[in-house]
């Protein structure tokens, strides 16, 4: 018997095996250079085991190859990393319909609301979400939201403020990303849901505690989306979803709730539930509708959830990265305080206006080198809907489709051939100047062409609102706790994260 189960041990485990490298020789076949996979973990072996950050491991897959195209494996799945910006300019613009959708590796369900955002959408549908979401981010409506926005920022201020009267005279020494997320949860609460919430003052709040729950990677959900990735159909059959549940039925209930009392009493606000309500024909819109197609329920709150899901921690991690580099770097601080101090004296104590703060371009060319150094955005893909051939290296390459291309964007962001002395944190990259010699497809922090993020104005916008505040009122120091270089957490999974967190020291500017 105990021969028997050996055997059968074996025999298992080398079938296993098999299936695991059955896809290895995939680039050899085709003369593609390509990382030596490793069984089960392919090319992330050492980020799946934690001994790697994803951003170092994008930065290494990237830096290993020189030419325009390299083969590496997530997994077992084979996967062209693309390194040449003409070839991206291809997959993500000119050749947009060979390349139109993201891979889903979660699979698709009726019911799941990650499957049914405009991230996992595909082909016409996509587009149809994309045409019904576009009128939410133009600049009129921005411009609205921007006063929610705007309210929020002021409350954070006053908060730091609190804590400087309350606390040590020198400072207050916080973990900057804690402060981050309760702004950026406060601005998704109002701008999306129309909900009135003050995280900084009480951070037991649903909404607060369940944005963090939802973006905080623990060992539960690493297993979670581990298991959704290698067992997808048992994770069906058994009922569950990727998020958990009690997560998905708030915001279910919520976004169904405010729409039910919005009709009832009439209500409109410039945020994502008024424009659902005005997709589904509900209230009058300005914008005319480009398609028929009819949303479930499901496919409604999903958009909500995603841009809950996406704009929480990514945005905070935009203006954590931004604040750290700019108290590495004294003189850019010095020089963005002269143009935030021009703007508020020439504003007379008002309140700063989204015209007022789109025309401040030192604070811009601060975020946008924050987002060349630090892409909240690590990677991103493209899955190839009809076969593809092209020239690169000499080469000709066919991707076939449902074959995937993997965009290494960290690579692009860090390669010194387009940005020399890549470690050095320089805004003067994105002066007037300057910007236009920054090859196209090599700064591509939101993605490029069709598919590029929806919301990226939105988010911008956003950081620039609460730094704007944050540099008007105080000085951004080293902390006792604060870290310098900064090391990037290994437990972080794909999010882009600090061993030790963001510990600074805020400084009021007008302590006598």
């Amino acid at each position: 018997m105990m021969w028997e189960f050996l055997i059968l041990s074996v025999l298992s485990l080398y079938f296993f095996y098999r299936q695991a490298t059955a896809n290895f020789d995939f680039f050899e076949k085709r003369g593609i250079p390509y990382d030596k996979p490793f069984p089960v973990f392919g090319s992330l072996k050492n980020v799946t085991l934690r001994k790697r950050s994803f951003f170092h491991a994008v930065l290494d897959l990237y830096n290993k190859h020189k030419g325009g195209i390299y083969g590496i494996f997530m997994q077992s799945t084979p996967a062209y990393l693309i390194r040449d910006p003409e070839i991206l300019r291809l997959i993500t613009v000119k050749e947009f319909e060979h390349f139109m959708n993201h891979r889903n590796i979660f699979g698709e369900s009726a019911h799941d609301l990650f499957s049914n955002s405009i991230i996992s959408m595909k082909n016409a549908k996509w587009k149809d979400m994309r045409s019904t979401l576009s009128p939410a981010f133009t600049g009129s409506k921005l411009r609205h939201m921007f006063q929610l926005m705007n309210h929020v920022a002021d409350d954070s201020a006053k908060y730091l403020h609190k804590l400087q009267l309350e606390g040590d005279q020198e400072g207050v020494e916080l973990d900057l990303k804690n402060y981050a997320t309760c702004f950026t949860n406060d601005v998704i609460a109002s701008t999306a849901f129309g909900l009135q919430v003050n995280s900084f003052e009480q951070k037991d709040n649903t909404f607060y505690k369940l944005g963090k729950k939802a973006t905080t990677v623990t060992w539960k959900t690493t297993l979670r989306f581990t298991l959704f990735i290698y067992c997808r159909g048992l994770m069906k059959l058994l009922g569950i979803e990727i998020f958990d549940k009690s997560l998905t039925d708030y915001f279910r209930n919520l976004v169904l709730d405010a729409m039910k009392y919005r009709l009832e009493h009439n209500v409109r606000r410039p945020d994502m539930v008024n424009l659902l309500l005005e997709a589904r024909g509900l209230l009058p819109s300005d914008s005319p509708k480009s398609h028929n197609r009819e949303w479930s329920d499901t496919e409604m709150i999903a958009q909500c959830f995603i841009f809950f899901f996406a704009g929480f921690e990514t945005v905070a991690t935009l203006i954590c990265f931004a604040a750290h580099e700019l108290m590495e770097n004294p003189e850019v601080q010095e020089k963005l305080y002269e143009e935030v101090k021009d703007v508020s004296e020439q504003l007379e104590s008002e309140q700063v206006t989204y015209e007022t703060l789109q025309s401040m371009k030192y604070l811009d060319m601060v975020v946008s080198e924050t987002l060349r150094k630090w892409p909240v955005s690590i990677s991103s893909d493209r899955v190839c809907t009809k076969d593809f051939t092209f020239e690169v290296d000499g080469k000709r390459i066919e991707i076939k489709e449902g074959e995937f291309v993997f965009i290494p964007i960290a690579g692009l962001h860090r390669d010194p051939q387009y940005y020399p002395n890549p470690e050095k944190f320089d805004p003067a990259r994105f002066s007037t100047e300057n910007k236009d010699k920054i090859k196209p497809f090599t700064y591509i922090p939101f993605n490029e062409g069709p598919r590029s993020c929806i919301a990226s104005r939105f988010a911008l916008l956003e950081a620039k609102a609460i730094l704007y505040y944050l540099i008007r009122d105080f000085r951004i120091a080293a902390s006792k706790k604060t870290v310098i270089p900064l090391e990037l957490s290994t437990n972080g999974g794909f999010q882009l994260a600090p061993k030790h967190g963001f510990w600074l020291k805020l400084i009021s500017r007008n302590k006598k």
